[in-house]
């Protein structure tokens, strides 16, 4: 492909990405941001236009710049990890469909980052986010409805403002696409229904068909944005920690499963996770728990701090 510019080729790869391999909106901005900032540094290291030869051409002192060259505009390890995948994403694609490759990129290690564990809400933070005393108009019931269906069936915010008319009223078990085209099935609990149908008797929409579930107030789709600022406004009301989130309360829905005695495979499914190591870091948030209770409330435990 030789009249073809990196930059039409990075725009065929996005679209792919949206289209064929059905990423979230989210997910595909993040790659266009992290592939941009990347052909931008190459134009100013080769000092011209990119081209696609050079594409193949970079040498391990060429990614070693562009790696150098983000950590001195202050990426971490983790932004430094995401920015390579996309690349090598990239690659992947350019491999397949236009014969692109580069053997120093394979030779490239991604930066270690700490491990960070999950930062569920407690269930007492959890139960005060979803009291329905505080529903007062539709608004109020569709926080609520949206919120229980992250703690009560472990949805993402993308997920839960997917739904469409035809979800509702919601089945036993909700159909859900998560990341990467990941189909999983969701049981729905009675009260994360009776949620829903509160909200959408108040809702003052028509809710029907491929029309969203979740409006803003003007009647357009809800967004993930407001979501935040509604679980920001509850953590000033209730007193909850910064930590408390929305994605918050879907790694409680996953922390909470597992202490009640839950199977780590089956919370993999419900939570859609491509690989089980993605799950067992919710075994770790448990042991972790388990351990600071041990240490607060032991009698040998307590006198050892004291000592």
């Amino acid at each position: 492909m030789p009249d073809a510019r990196p930059a039409s080729l990075v725009a065929d790869f996005l679209a792919h990405l949206e289209g064929g391999r059905r990423y979230s909106a989210h997910t595909v901005k993040a790659y266009e941001r992290d592939l941009g900032q990347w052909l931008a540094f190459l134009s100013q290291h080769l000092g011209r236009a990119v081209t696609v030869t050079d594409l193949s051409a970079l040498g391990g002192h060429d990614w070693r710049a562009w790696l150098a060259s983000r950590r001195l505009d202050g990426a971490g390890p983790r932004t430094l990890q995401r920015a390579l995948s996309a690349v090598r994403s990239f690659y992947g694609y350019g491999r397949t469909r236009h014969g692109i490759d580069n053997a120093a990129l394979a030779l490239v290690e991604a930066p270690r980052a700490p491990r960070r564990l999950p930062r569920p809400v407690s269930e007492s933070a959890a139960r005060a986010m979803l009291d329905n005393s505080r529903i007062k108009d539709w608004q109020n019931a569709r926080d609520t409805a949206v919120l229980a269906l992250l703690y009560g069936a472990g949805l993402r915010v993308s997920e839960a403002l997917s739904l469409t008319g035809r979800d509702h009223p919601l089945p036993d078990a909700l159909r859900i696409t998560g990341k990467g085209g990941r189909t999983r099935l969701v049981p729905v609990l009675t009260a994360v229904k009776e949620a829903i149908a509160a909200y959408t008797a108040l809702c003052p929409f028509s809710l029907k068909g491929s029309e969203p579930l979740f409006r803003g107030a003007r009647g357009g789709p809800l967004n993930a944005r407001a979501v935040q600022r509604c679980v920001e406004r509850m953590r000033g009301a209730l007193g909850l920690p910064s930590t408390a989130t929305p994605h918050a309360l879907r790694h409680a829905f996953a922390t909470h499963l597992l202490a009640g005695g839950g199977d780590l495979r089956a919370i993999q499914e419900l939570l859609g996770h491509a690989s089980l190591s993605t799950t067992q870091i919710y075994a770790e948030v448990d042991t972790a728990r388990l351990m600071s209770v041990h240490a607060a409330t032991h009698p040998r435990a307590r006198l050892a701090a004291k000592g």
